[in-house]
C-alpha cells in the first residue's frame, strides 16, 4: 500500500507566518495613517485657534498711532487797561491858628430867695384876687391890704412879688371913672393921682381913653 501524504496544517508553515506578520504591519501601519489622515481631517473641519502672544502681536500688527489733538489756546483774559495813576497833589497845611481861650467868666450865683413866710403867701394871693377883680395902682393896693390887716412889711413884699403892669392898670381906672361920670382932662388925672398912681401912670391912663 502506498503511504499516503499527512498535510501539515497551514499555521505550520514558515512562509505563512511572515505573510501574516507583513499584513500584521501594512495594517498597522494603515491603521496609523489613518489615525493621522483622521487627526489632520479633525484639524482641518476645526477654525485653527492659534496662541498668539502679545509680543507677537505687537511684532505683527503695527500700533496705529492716534492722531494727537492739537490743543486749542485758551483765550487768557483780557487785562483791563491800567489807568495811570496821577500824582497826588500836596495839600498844604495851613498853620492852625491858635485859639485864645477865652477866660471863663465867672458865673455868680445869684443869692436863693428867703422861703416865703404863711403871712407873705397869703398876702400875694390876696393881692392877685384884688386885681382879678378891679384895677388898683400900687400904692392903693398896698393900703388895701393894710387895712385887710396885713403888716406894712407883708402888703408891701407882696405887692413887689406880683408882675403887674401900673399904666394899664391906670388905664383901666380911667375908663371905670367915664363909664360913671363925666371928667374933664385934668379933672381925670387928678382923681388917678388921688388913687395912688403917679403923674406919668395917671397922664398915660387919661390919654389912652381918649381926653
Amino acid at each position: 500500500m502506498a503511504k499516503e501524504k499527512v498535510k501539515k496544517p497551514f499555521y505550520k508553515k514558515w512562509w505563512v507566518w511572515v505573510i501574516a506578520v507583513i499584513i500584521v504591519w501594512g495594517i498597522g501601519s494603515q491603521g496609523g495613517g489613518n489615525d493621522e489622515s483622521s487627526k489632520s481631517t479633525e484639524t482641518a473641519s476645526k477654525p485653527k485657534t492659534e496662541t498668539v502672544t502679545t509680543k507677537e502681536v505687537a511684532k505683527e500688527e503695527p500700533v496705529k498711532e492716534e492722531p494727537v489733538k492739537e490743543e486749542t489756546p485758551k483765550e487768557e483774559p483780557k487785562q483791563q487797561p491800567v489807568k495811570k495813576e496821577e500824582p497826588k497833589k500836596e495839600v498844604k497845611e495851613e498853620p492852625k491858628k491858635e485859639v485864645k481861650e477865652e477866660p471863663k467868666k465867672e458865673v455868680k450865683e445869684e443869692p436863693k430867695e428867703p422861703e416865703l413866710t404863711v403871712s407873705q403867701e397869703n398876702a400875694i394871693q390876696t393881692a392877685k384876687d384884688y386885681l382879678d377883680y378891679t384895677a388898683f395902682s400900687k400904692s392903693g393896693l398896698i393900703k388895701q391890704l393894710k387895712f385887710d390887716k396885713y403888716s406894712t412889711a407883708d402888703a408891701t413884699f407882696a405887692v413887689n412879688h406880683i408882675e403887674v403892669d401900673w399904666k394899664e392898670q391906670a388905664v383901666k381906672t380911667a375908663q371905670d371913672y367915664m363909664d360913671y361920670s363925666s371928667f374933664s382932662r385934668q379933672g381925670l388925672i387928678d382923681q388917678l393921682k388921688f388913687d395912688g398912681y403917679t403923674q406919668e401912670e395917671a397922664t398915660y391912663g387919661v390919654d389912652k381913653v381918649g381926653l
